[in-house]
């Protein structure tokens, strides 16, 4: 496994009440007493990072062995599919795997476990990343970390516990969402789906369909025809991985406390249809994992949605925009926060993007530049202020790197403006100097702009080191997901 360098890490474990352990690594000592439930809990004193295996030693009445040792940096990578979507579904995963020989980039997985129960272990195991251990694990994760290993030529240990399909409100801590307004829509349908779910009516309305199924499909091969589809085995809501606490409890809770430099999450495709109440979630969240974690505000950096499904031919509401913007405001709320935004990598038709490497790229330079003193362009560009000049809006944008860009054509798409009617219409824009766009439509005098307001916009601007610029919005218009 990997220990995070130069910080203070706790090493915990059970044994008999009242025992004596010790623990020793890299040239020290610690004791403690297992209390009346058996728990036992010391620290290691800060180390430097060391690509030498050394042996982790626990004795008590009996002794315990954990060798192969580092001390290196050490991340989280969590949220829903997109961050659990493996090496081997992302691009060239033939030539990843190939090339995936980093025995001191090392892995761990936590099984999907959803309980309203808080878990204190998990069944795993570290293991090296190599061409066959690599396959399995989170693209983006594995992805990150290699970068990150690359650059600063230290070990890099990886925890994944990514559940695709996962809501934002699974990973809080309960009675801390329970307090939430934002959060009362949800948490009043849960409550409702737990007291009338019947787990044994929904079995047998399976069993029933089933049974119906193969006598369907045994007609349909004998008359040469197409068999219906086979209906799905119910899935059980209450330990599942959208239930407020469930996952906080089961894939998260066991690894509360294990010494990290940070985390990257890549979730919100779940709660798109939520997405006002998402602008509370999700930094309640990250507040929650902060304050149990004991380590302070630790660097916690997020993909924002990318780009999916059809392409808008006017512009219109839409619930991914909104999320987005909730995803983008959460960096002025809370510090050490960034976000990579992946607008030009997404694929219409499918909701996992298959670029994981740019995404992963994107973090890396967020890690890179705030967390260890890399100088290098992390954030992509963003709105900062509007000035209206007679029929035309002058917009100016921070974080543009050396200078503001359209890619593939000469003035930036993605633009529309609206007058006093509120009604949006497309718009031509024009970069005129490093961090100004110019933007207007015919016969129309602009008060609002959008910018990539859509689920899937035709967006060009970026900085020159190809960061696209963020999505937003001027207008504080009512959301199409207000109250949801």
């Amino acid at each position: 496994m990997v220990l995070q360098r130069e910080q203070a890490n706790p090493v915990w474990g059970w044994a008999a009440p009242g025992e004596k352990v010790a623990v020793t690594f890299a040239g020290q000592k610690h004791t403690a007493t297992a209390g009346k439930d058996g728990a036992w809990r010391v620290k290691l004193q800060p180390l430097n990072a060391n690509a030498k295996g050394q042996t982790l030693t626990i004795s008590g009445s009996n002794k315990l062995e954990l060798t192969d040792v580092l001390v290196g940096e050490v991340w989280v990578c969590s949220g829903q599919s997109n961050m659990a979507w493996s090496v081997d579904r992302a691009y060239d995963p033939d030539l990843e795997s190939l090339t995936a020989k980093f025995p001191n980039i090392r892995l761990i997985s936590v099984p999907q476990v959803g309980t309203q129960e808080p878990q204190k272990d998990f069944k795993g195991e570290w293991v090296a990343a190599t061409p066959e251990t690599v396959k399995q694990f989170s693209a983006v994760g594995y992805f990150f970390g290699r970068t990150l290993h690359q650059a600063l030529d230290v070990p890099v240990g990886l925890i994944d516990n990514a559940w695709g399909g996962s809501a934002a409100e699974a990973w809080i801590r309960r009675d801390l969402l329970a307090k939430l307004p934002a959060a009362a829509p949800y948490m009043a349908q849960w409550k409702q789906t737990e007291a009338t779910y019947d787990s044994a009516k929904a079995a047998a309305t399976y069993e029933s369909r089933l049974k119906k199924w193969q006598t369907a499909a045994t007609a349909a091969r004998k008359a040469g025809k197409p068999v219906p589809r086979r209906p799905r085995a119910p899935r059980n809501p209450l330990t599942g991985q959208h239930r407020p606490g469930n996952l906080y409890n089961g894939v998260l809770k066991p690894i509360i406390g294990y010494g990290i430099r940070g985390a990257i999450w890549y979730q919100g495709e779940s709660n798109s249809g939520r997405a006002k109440a998402y602008r509370d979630v999700f930094p309640l969240m990250i507040q929650n994992w902060r304050e149990e974690w004991g380590q302070g505000d630790f660097p916690f950096y997020w993909v924002q949605l990318a780009d999916f499904r059809d392409e808008q031919p006017e512009p219109l509401d839409d619930n991914w925009a909104e999320l987005r913007e909730a995803q983008t405001m959460t960096m002025d709320r809370l510090k050490n926060t960034g976000e990579a935004v992946i607008i030009d990598v997404g694929e219409g038709r499918d909701i996992h993007p298959r670029d994981k490497q740019t995404v992963a790229k994107r973090l890396a330079r967020w890690a890179l530049a705030k967390n260890y003193g890399v100088e290098i362009v992390h954030q992509s560009p963003r709105f900062k202020s509007m000035e209206i000049k007679g029929n035309k809006a002058v917009l100016t944008f921070d974080h543009v790197g050396t200078g503001l860009y359209s890619f593939d054509v000469r003035d930036p798409k993605g633009f529309a403006v609206c007058g006093e009617n509120k009604k949006y219409v497309w718009a031509k824009a024009r970069i005129v100097g490093k961090d100004k766009v110019e933007v207007w439509a015919e016969g129309v005098t602009p008060r609002q702009v959008r910018y990539a307001w859509a689920v899937n916009p035709v967006c060009t601007l970026m900085s020159r080191e190809g960061l696209p610029a963020t999505p937003f919005r001027t207008d504080d218009f009512p959301m199409v997901t207000e109250g949801k």
